[in-house]
């Protein structure tokens, strides 16, 4: 049952982060975007999963919550302040969604709203990553770190290096989404987002190995992580490649897999650390009755339901947009 639970909150994280991430970087692109016929379109694009795509963070939570509660219990009280800043800027996001298109005279409090709600978001997201990866201060297994004991200098350039990565995710959406001038401002974005991606990974590794930090140790220790960075690698030759021959479906599709690379090579190195290197699974682990009487409700009915639904709503609208606004 643990290593089941541990395999779903994995799953769950990286649909999070595929799903919501590519609108989040549509969020982040809009507020670049220099007129109302393009704005349009992109919200277009994303506006029959973009609500969807958030119920992976509410299922992420809740099988922590049910199946961990010691690392829910720990990570709320590390990260209390940048989760409700991040919450309030999801709903801030969400709330100007659907106000913009009824404002007459003040849509562009509500365009800054969207796009500086999709940031913020994404920002936090990325520190978060950070701070997990540079080690939390924790005492008997307890937080201790204070209200600020997650920030550092490498959190912050992972909240950077993340709102590269999604606006990528996004740009390679509207790629495959767009058509017209939509597209092709998509396709001038890709490679500038690509060499900042890049540039991100370069500078965080150089970093963690100056700051010596544990998770870096993990290399020595399991050289088989090679593997990920490798389809990483090919992952970003054939992102060059889809760009440069134009073919809409790759950029989305290879970003999605150097994600999917990036977030194998940190769940392997946290392994069997939840909360890196202080508490593991095990530890973590709610009693073997609480995750067996999960499994037959969050497990069996919760979670296929909601793949189904994805599947079926991503399969209804999986088109182009067209020039109206509308699916082709």
């Amino acid at each position: 049952m643990i290593l089941f639970w541990v395999g779903v909150l994995a799953l769950t994280t990286l649909l999070y982060v595929l799903l919501d991430g590519f609108d989040l970087g549509v969020g982040i692109l809009f507020g670049f975007a220099r007129s109302e016929k393009y704005r349009r379109r992109m919200l277009a694009a994303i506006s029959p999963v973009w609500d969807g795509n958030e119920t992976w963070l509410v299922l992420t939570a809740t099988i922590l919550f049910g199946a961990f509660p010691r690392i829910y219990a720990t990570l709320l009280s590390a990260f209390y302040l940048p989760l409700i800043v991040m919450l309030c800027a999801l709903i801030l996001r969400g709330v100007a969604f659907e106000f913009r298109a009824k404002a007459l005279y003040a849509r562009w409090i509500w365009d800054i709203a969207f796009a500086g709600g999709s940031l913020v978001a994404t920002f936090i997201q990325g520190v978060t990553i950070g701070a997990l990866a540079a080690g939390l201060p924790i005492q008997d297994g307890h937080y201790a770190g204070g209200t600020w004991g997650w920030f550092s200098p490498f959190a912050c350039l992972c909240g950077v290096g993340l709102c590269f990565g999604y606006a990528l995710l996004g740009a390679g959406w509207l790629v495959a989404k767009g058509e017209g001038l939509l597209r092709e401002r998509a396709y001038a974005a890709l490679p500038g987002l690509t060499a900042g991606v890049f540039g991100f990974l370069a500078i965080a590794f150089v970093y963690a190995l100056a700051l010596n930090l544990r998770i870096m140790d993990r290399w020595l220790e399991r050289p088989y992580l090679i593997v990920f960075p490798a389809i990483g690698a090919y992952a970003a030759f054939q992102l060059v490649r889809g760009i440069q021959f134009r073919d809409d479906l790759r950029p989305f599709r290879m970003t999605a897999l150097i994600f999917g690379s990036a977030f194998a090579t940190l769940a392997i190195s946290f392994w069997p650390f939840m909360i890196p290197f202080a508490v593991t699974a095990d530890e973590a682990a709610a009693p073997a009755s609480s995750l067996g009487f999960m499994f037959w409700g969050a497990g069996l009915v919760v979670l296929p339901l909601t793949l189904g639904y994805t599947a079926v709503v991503y399969r209804v609208f999986r088109g182009k947009v067209g020039d109206a606004g509308h699916y082709e």
